[in-house]
């Protein structure tokens, strides 16, 4: 019934206008304004997701997104010195800079400002 439909994904934040410029300027996303005070992320391939600014916002526990990159040490060191701080779970084979190696793919997680956990992870 929907296997031909257009489909996209969305997620709330605290405050539009800081996600707004950690996805443009901090992770070099392109970001559209929408109706209603939304922003629209627009990823490799066409996808694109929908921000929304909720007061009560609660930040996912779960990884939200990832971003599927080639070299993750080159990614970790460039979003670090932009500021990006790198979660690092107990219980996990994570090296310094927060990157799990050996326990499937490589990956790395973080938050954007409202909470939510993304990731960075290495394409196999």
């Amino acid at each position: 019934m929907l296997a031909d439909t257009k489909a996209f994904s969305g997620f709330s934040v605290t405050d539009i206008d800081a996600a707004k410029k950690f996805y443009g300027e901090i992770l070099g996303l392109k970001v559209t304004d929408e109706d209603m005070g939304l922003i629209r992320l627009h990823l490799a391939g066409g996808t694109e997701i929908l921000v929304y600014p909720k007061p009560n916002h609660e930040a996912a526990t779960y990884t939200i997104l990832n971003f599927v990159v080639d070299d993750i040490d080159t990614t970790v060191d460039q979003l670090t010195a932009r500021g990006v701080e790198f979660l690092k779970y107990d219980g996990f084979p994570q090296d310094a800079r927060g990157i799990m190696r050996g326990n499937g793919p490589d990956i790395a997680w973080f938050t954007d400002p409202a909470g939510n956990v993304l990731s960075v992870i290495k394409e196999s």
